[in-house]
C-alpha cells in the first residue's frame, strides 16, 4: 500500500539549485504523512554515488547522506521515498541539482583587468560628514566610464551542456552574442573581498550553437571600488576593477571545452560615462552600440587587458539567492516642482531604481532622476539623506530615437519620490516604473490583523526587510548600506517569519567570520574593509569603535535564531569557534575597569566581581534611547544613551552570549563545553547583580532599556525580579505609557511585560499612537520602518534621516507570536504552541509560518464572548492550542475549534461574559 506522495524536495533550502555551494549538500522533503523511515539515492551520469537504504527516523529536513561528497561542476539526480507510521511506503520523488567549483584545481582562468585609470581614491571622515564637507568636483570629473570586455570563441558543434562561472571585483553584467546571461543584478554582490569573492554560475546551454561567439562583460566599480559606507569614501577594497570567468562546454559528442578569461580579452569604454552605487549613473545612449557583444562587431580598436593570477582560495561558490528585480510599482502621481522639474510619487519607499520611457526625445536631451524617500511638510522636494557622495541621481542622454527605454544597471537607490528634470512637459505616469530590487528570498510567512494600523505596520516591516536584504543585511538602502551587526541581531527573528532567510544570513555569517580579528573581536559591520580599520584608528569616541556589546554578539545570537527557526545545526557548527573566540576576547577585556572606577580603591571582592564583567571600553549601549535625544541637537544628544547605559548593557550581552553559546554547544553534543559556558554565565550574572542591583531592585540608571534587558537575560535572582518589574512599569507609566527603549532593548520590551503579568500594558505600548511609538509612524503615512521615531514631527516637519531602517521592526515577531499566536517550542518548529491573543484588542487574525515540515497556519475570529479558531498542523510537527491557560494537543491536520474568550483585567474584553474555556474540536 502506498502512502501520500512526497513533495517539496530541496537541496540546501533551494529547489533544484544549478550550482550548490557545498560539497556536502543536505537534502530536504515534505512527507505526505507522519514519517517513520526514509530512503535516499543520489546518482550522477547514470551511476549510483550514494544511498542510505531504509533509515528509521522522522527527520526530513537538511538530511546528510553518509558518504556523499559531490564533485565540482557536476549534475546530480536524487530521489527519496518514505514510510509512514503504518508502514506504507510512498512512491519515489525525484529532483536534481548541480554543483559549483570547490577545488583550487578547478580554476585555470586569470583575472582580466581593463587598462584604464584607476578609481580615484577619496577619503572622508565622520567629521567631514558632520561639517558638511563635499567634493570640490562633480561626479563626471571624478568618476570614470564603465568598461566593456569582449572574448571571442568558436564551437564546431552545439553545446549539450554549458555553465558559465563568473565573478568580478566590482559589479558586472554578462552577455553572449547580445543575449543577457541570467536575471541577476549587481552581481556578484557584496563580500569581504580580501577573503572571499562569490562566483556565480549560469546555465548558458541554449545560447551556444555551432559557430562563432562572443562573451561580453560590462564592469562597474560596485562595492569593490565605488563610494560606500557612511563616509562615502571610495576604493575601500581596491582601485582597479577586474573580472574572471570560465565557460565550461560539453558537446553532444562528449568533448569538453573550457573558455577562460585571459590575455585574449579586449576592453573599451562603455556608454555609461560613470556608474556608482551611491552617486548614481550616467548613460549616454548616443555612445551605445547594441552589437558590442556580438561576433560581427568590429573590435579592432579595442584595447588589450592586463591579467593577474587568481587565488582560488578566495573564489567561493555563491550561496543563497541573488539580487533580482522582485517587483514593479507604477507612478501614482506627477506634479510640478516649483524649483523646476516634475515630482513623481510611487506611493511606497523602496530600494531600487526607475525605468524611464522617453517619447520622441531630441538627440542629446539630458534627463535627470533624483531620488528621495519623503517630501517636506508642504509637499515640496526634500532630500532626506545628507552626506558625501549620497547624490542618488541618475542621468540619461538621449540618442534621438522615436522611443527610448532606460533602466540603470549598476546602481540602486532608497526612494519613494523621484524628481525628473530635462523634459518640457509632465511625463506620463505610465512612462515611469519603480523597479524593486532585493535578494530574491522566498517569502514564507503571512500575517493579517483586523486592526488596520497594525496590519500596515506589518507591511511596513516587510517593505523594510525587502529593501535592506539586498546582497547583505543592510541598515538602510540610501545613506550607508552597511552590514551593521546590531541591526540584524535584533531583527533576525522577525526576518525569519517573513522569508526563508537561512541561506542569505548564512552567507553573511561566512563574511562575518572572515572579518573576525585575530584577537577574537567581531566587527560592528561586515563586510569590512581595511579602510574601515584605518578610519576607526583615526577617530575618537563612537567613530573608533571596532567591536562592541550587542553588535559583536551577533556571531552567537544570529546563528541561534537560524537553529531555532530552521533546526540548522551546521550553521551552529560553522560559527561556534568564532563565538568562542569572541567570548575569549570578552573574558580578556573584562580585566579592564570602567573609566569611573580606574582611580577608585576597590575591595578584593569587588575587584573579583569586576574582573568577570565585560563592562569597560567604548560601546553604543542602548543606542537611540528616545528620552536621551529629546531637547538637544542630535550631535550633542547622541552620546547620552551610550554614556548612561554602556557599562550595564555590555555585561548583560556578555551573559546572554555565554548562555546562547552554551545552548549551541549542547545542540552539537559538546556537553562539557556547554557546562563550562553556563557556569561562567552564572558567575557573570551573580557579579552583575551584586554590582548593579540594589536591595530594592533598582539599577543605577532610571531608563527602561536596562531594566528590560536585565529581566530578559535573567540578570537578577528570582526573588528580585518582581522589584525590577515594578520599577520598569513605573518608568513606562511616567512616560505616559510610551516606550523609552533603545536599539538593543526594544526587541524584548513587550515580551518582558507579557511574561511578567503585564500583558495589557504591553498592548497599550503596542497600540500607542503618540511619539515614540510604532503607530505614530503609521499615522504619519509611513510605508517602511523609520530610523528615528520622530522622523516626522507632530507639527509635520521632516528630519533629514533614513525612512527605511528595519531594526525597530523587530516588533513584527511579537505580532506573529503574541497576537496571531504561533510560537515555536523546539528547534525548527518540531513543536509549536498556538496561543492567540483572544483577550486583546483584535477581532481577527490570520497567520502562516513556514516550517521545515510545511506551513503552520492559524485563523481566528472573536465574536462576542466566543472565538472560532482554525489551525493547520503539518505532519512532523507536534502542536498544542493554549487558551486561558489550558493546553489542548493538536494532531497533524486541520482543526476547527470554538472556545470561550478569556478575560483580560483592565480591558474591554473583561466585560465579556465568562464561559467554560473547554474547546469543541473537529479535525480532518
Amino acid at each position: 500500500m502506498a502512502t501520500a506522495p512526497v513533495t517539496g524536495l530541496t537541496v540546501e533550502y533551494q529547489p533544484a539549485p544549478l550550482a550548490v555551494a557545498t560539497p556536502a549538500p543536505r537534502l530536504s522533503w515534505l512527507p505526505g504523512r507522519t514519517q517513520s523511515a526514509y530512503e535516499i539515492e543520489v546518482r550522477a551520469g547514470g551511476g549510483l554515488v550514494a544511498r542510505t537504504g531504509r533509515t528509521p527516523g522522522r527527520e526530513s529536513h537538511l538530511v546528510e547522506v553518509p558518504g556523499l561528497r559531490v564533485r565540482s561542476d557536476t549534475d546530480y539526480e536524487w530521489r527519496v521515498r518514505v514510510w509512514d507510521q503504518d508502514g506504507a511506503v510512498s512512491d519515489w520523488a525525484r529532483d536534481r541539482f548541480g554543483t559549483g567549483l570547490f577545488d583550487a584545481a578547478d580554476w585555470t582562468a586569470r583575472w582580466v583587468l581593463p587598462r584604464t585609470r584607476p578609481t580615484e581614491v577619496e577619503r572622508w571622515t565622520l567629521l567631514d560628514w558632520i561639517k558638511g564637507n563635499r567634493p570640490e568636483r562633480d561626479a563626471g570629473e571624478r568618476l570614470f566610464p564603465v568598461r566593456l570586455l569582449r572574448q571571442r570563441f568558436t564551437l564546431d558543434t552545439p553545446a549539450a551542456r554549458a555553465r558559465l562561472f563568473i565573478t568580478a571585483r566590482g559589479v558586472y553584467t554578462a552577455e553572449i552574442d547580445g543575449a543577457a546571461v541570467g536575471d541577476e543584478v549587481l552581481a556578484p554582490g557584496f563580500d569581504s573581498y580580501a577573503s572571499r569573492v562569490s562566483v556565480q554560475c549560469y546555465d548558458v546551454t541554449d545560447l551556444l550553437g555551432a559557430g562563432d561567439h562572443v562573451l561580453g562583460v560590462a564592469l562597474a566599480d560596485g562595492w569593490w571600488a565605488g563610494r560606500i559606507g557612511l563616509t562615502g569614501s571610495s576604493a575601500q577594497f581596491g582601485t582597479a576593477t577586474g573580472a574572471i570567468w570560465q565557460l565550461h562546454v560539453e558537446t553532444a559528442d562528449g568533448r569538453r571545452h573550457r573558455i577562460s578569461s585571459d590575455g585574449d580579452v579586449v576592453a573599451a569604454d562603455g556608454p555609461w560615462t560613470h556608474a556608482d552605487l551611491f552617486i548614481g549613473e550616467r548613460f549616454d545612449a548616443r555612445l551605445h552600440d547594441p552589437r558590442w557583444s556580438r561576433p560581427a562587431f568590429d573590435d579592432t580598436a579595442w584595447n588589450p587587458v592586463g591579467t593577474e593570477t587568481a587565488d582560488p582560495a578566495v573564489l567561493v561558490p555563491f550561496a543563497g539567492e541573488p539580487v533580482r528585480r522582485v517587483g514593479e510599482l507604477p507612478a501614482l502621481s506627477v506634479t510640478a516642482d516649483p524649483g523646476g522639474g516634475w515630482i513623481v510619487d510611487f506611493g511606497q519607499v523602496i530600494a531600487g531604481r526607475v525605468r524611464l520611457t522617453l517619447r520622441a526625445p531630441r538627440e542629446g536631451d539630458v534627463v535627470t532622476l533624483e531620488h528621495t524617500e519623503t517630501l517636506d511638510a508642504d509637499g515640496r522636494w526634500f532630500r532626506n539623506i545628507e552626506g558625501i557622495n549620497k547624490d542618488q541621481c541618475d542621468t540619461y542622454v538621449a540618442a534621438g530615437l522615436p522611443t527610448e527605454v532606460w533602466e540603470p544597471a549598476f546602481t540602486f537607490h532608497g526612494f519613494r519620490h523621484v524628481r525628473v528634470r530635462g523634459v518640457d512637459a509632465p511625463p506620463d505616469p505610465g512612462d515611469l516604473v519603480a523597479v524593486v530590487l532585493s535578494s530574491d528570498l522566498r517569502q514564507t510567512g503571512s500575517l493579517r490583523l483586523s486592526d488596520e494600523r497594525l496590519d500596515r505596520l506589518h507591511r511596513n516591516v516587510l517593505w523594510s526587510q525587502r529593501a535592506n536584504f539586498l546582497s547583505i543585511p543592510m541598515d538602510c538602502p540610501q545613506r550607508e548600506r552597511a552590514g551593521w551587526t546590531g541591526d540584524i541581531q535584533v531583527f533576525a527573528p522577525s526576518a525569519s517569519n517573513n522569508a526563508l532567510v537561512a541561506p542569505f544570513l548564512t552567507r553573511w555569517l561566512d563574511n562575518l567570520r572572515a572579518d573576525q580579528y585575530a584577537d577574537g573581536r567581531i566587527p560592528i559591520t561586515s563586510p569590512r574593509s581595511a579602510y574601515d580599520d584605518e578610519l576607526a584608528e583615526s577617530q575618537s569616541r563612537f567613530g573608533s569603535i571596532v567591536a562592541c556589546a550587542g553588535w559583536s554578539d551577533a556571531i552567537a545570537l544570529v546563528p541561534w535564531v537560524l537553529y531555532e527557526r530552521y533546526g540548522d545545526r551546521r550553521v551552529l557548527a560553522d560559527t561556534l569557534d568564532a563565538a568562542l573566540r569572541w567570548i575569549d576576547h570578552q573574558r580578556t577585556a573584562a580585566a579592564e575597569l570602567p573609566e569611573r572606577l580606574r582611580d577608585v580603591p576597590l575591595a578584593p571582592e569587588r575587584q573579583r566581581r569586576q574582573a568577570l564583567l565585560y563592562n569597560a571600553g567604548e560601546h553604543f549601549g542602548d543606542w537611540l534611547t528616545p528620552s536621551t535625544l529629546e531637547g538637544r541637537p542630535l550631535h550633542e544628544a547622541i552620546g547620552t544613551a551610550p554614556r548612561l547605559t554602556a557599562e550595564l548593557v555590555a555585561p548583560m550581552f556578555q551573559a546572554q552570549t555565554l548562555t546562547v553559546t552554551a545552548r549551541s554547544a549542547d545542540a552539537l553534543g559538546r556537553t562539557g563545553l556547554a557546562a563550562g559556558l553556563r557556569e561562567r554565565a552564572a558567575r557573570v550574572r551573580a557579579a552583575f547583580a551584586a554590582e548593579y542591583v540594589d536591595a530594592e531592585g533598582r539599577l543605577p540608571v532610571a531608563l527602561q532599556g536596562p531594566y528590560v534587558l536585565a529581566l530578559a537575560f535573567d540578570m537578577v535572582p528570582d526573588e528580585r525580579r518582581p522589584l525590577l518589574v515594578g520599577h520598569l512599569v513605573d518608568l513606562i507609566t511616567a512616560r505616559g505609557d510610551r516606550l523609552d527603549t533603545g536599539f538593543l532593548s526594544v526587541p524584548y520590551l513587550l515580551d518582558v511585560l507579557w511574561d511578567s503579568g503585564h500583558a495589557e500594558l504591553a498592548r497599550r505600548l503596542l497600540w500607542q499612537d503618540r511619539c515614540p511609538s510604532w503607530l505614530y509612524e503609521v499615522d504619519r503615512g509611513a510605508t517602511t520602518v523609520w530610523e528615528a521615531w520622530d522622523a516626522i514631527a507632530p507639527d509635520g516637519s521632516v528630519r533629514a534621516v533614513s525612512f527605511n531602517h528595519y531594526a525597530f521592526g523587530c516588533v513584527d515577531d511579537v505580532l506573529y507570536r503574541r497576537l496571531a499566536g504561533i510560537r515555536a517550542t523546539a528547534p525548527g518548529f518540531r513543536s509549536v504552541v498556538i496561543e492567540p491573543d483572544l483577550a486583546g484588542r483584535l477581532d481577527h487574525a490570520e497567520a502562516a509560518v513556514w516550517t521545515p515540515y510545511g506551513q503552520v497556519r492559524v485563523d481566528w475570529t472573536v465574536t462576542g464572548d466566543t472565538a472560532a479558531i482554525r489551525v493547520d498542523v503539518p505532519h512532523g510537527v507536534e502542536a498544542a492550542l493554549v487558551v486561558g491557560g489550558r493546553s489542548t494537543p493538536l494532531a497533524p491536520g486541520t482543526h476547527d475549534l470554538r472556545t470561550a474568550v478569556p478575560t483580560a483585567s483592565g480591558h474591554p474584553a473583561a466585560a465579556r461574559r465568562r464561559r467554560n474555556s473547554s474547546s469543541e474540536t473537529s479535525s480532518r
